[in-house]
């Protein structure tokens, strides 16, 4: 254990050595093996391997306890062994892509913008948002609703990916393998719209949560299969793939979705432009986003913020020092994405 930890270590400073041989090198046949092996199954091997993993972790404490921590050498070294094979088919199987070269770099963009760059980009996003919002309901008061099946949503989700892979050949999706978590209702009260799983790469999408977000939450956890490990890299993913998705509902949930952090970051440093941006937008889709936030409102509980403390930590050890906060980098990816050749 303690020469994994240190070797890895030593990977993390070489982020461009990771991005040749690992992200774009083993990896990719890795998680494609992966999504073909599994993909077919109407159910996640991964969570049933989490289930195991928590029985067997209660099972070892039970014994522990009942033998009152006796021959500490043992149990100790047990223990370790354990931690020792998860911490290797964590890295080797997906989680060294949290030291490749970060998302700007290898797109050859700036991560900077100034304050009227953001305004005039959220601007443009909102003009785009209330067009595709009228195009699909013809009134500016209605909200959109998705007729779609969640299983309908999670096999034209991958449409996005297939319809820019000739620009970005790095994006090419291929052996879909993207699941409902078994544990969606105790995800809902964590907080959460789904996770990969390190282990065998399936994506599990949290089933409850408003058909609203669940394009934008799949393509999301498509992004981290195909190796934008950090949450932020694969919520630039997410919009890239629905902003330009052939379906209208998909590119609609894209632009609302792009939108929503624009303006947050917004609010940050000039509150008032905020309030005229939003102030901007048709009602129907002002009814969109407060559909999600009752969703998340009626599902809140105590224990939820302990759930975003772990997880921020997550992030940290992670190479994403911001934790939780670092999915506003995704902004920056926007702006100067779209500021360059690329256009809305």
């Amino acid at each position: 254990m303690p020469i994994q930890v240190a070797l890895v270590s030593i990977l993390a400073k070489f982020p461009r050595l990771i991005e040749t041989y690992y992200s774009n090198g083993i990896y990719p046949f890795i998680s494609k093996s992966e999504r073909y092996a599994l993909g077919w199954l109407p159910f996640s091997l991964g969570d049933f391997l989490y289930s195991i993993l928590v029985i067997g972790l209660i099972r070892w404490i039970y014994f522990r306890i009942k033998t009152r921590f006796k021959k500490p050498k043992h149990w100790m070294l047990e223990g370790l062994a354990a931690l020792s094979i998860l911490y290797f088919c964590f890295h080797a199987f997906w989680g060294l892509n949290y030291y490749r070269l970060p998302l700007h770099q290898s797109l050859e963009i700036d991560h900077e913008y100034s304050q009227e760059e953001l305004i005039n980009f959220t601007k443009q996003l909102a003009q785009r948002a209330n067009e595709l919002h009228l195009n699909l309901v013809g009134n500016d008061t209605v909200k959109v609703d998705f007729q779609f099946k969640n299983s309908e949503i999670r096999k034209i989700a991958v449409e996005g990916y297939h319809n820019i892979e000739n620009d970005y050949p790095e994006l090419t999706y291929q052996g879909r393998s993207i699941k409902p978590s078994l544990f969606s209702i105790p995800l809902t009260y964590m907080g959460f719209n789904g996770y990969l799983n390190p282990l065998t790469g399936e994506a599990q999408v949290n089933n409850q949560i408003p058909k609203f977000k669940l394009p934008s939450t799949t393509s999301h956890e498509m992004g981290h299969q195909i190796g934008f490990a950090k949450e932020n890299e694969a919520n630039f993913m997410a919009c890239l793939t629905t902003m330009n998705h052939p379906n209208p509902y998909f590119k609609y949930v894209g632009y609302t979705f792009a939108l929503k952090y624009c303006l947050g970051e917004v609010n940050q440093t000039d509150p008032c432009e905020a309030q005229n941006i939003i102030g901007m937008l048709n009602l129907g889709i002002i009814k969109n986003y407060r559909e999600v936030n009752k969703f998340w409102e009626e599902h809140e509980n105590p224990l939820e913020p302990f759930f975003k403390i772990f997880y921020g930590g997550y992030l940290k050890a992670n190479n994403q020092p911001q934790g939780i906060e670092s999915y506003n980098y995704v902004v920056a990816l926007l702006v100067n994405y779209f500021e360059g050749e690329h256009q809305l």
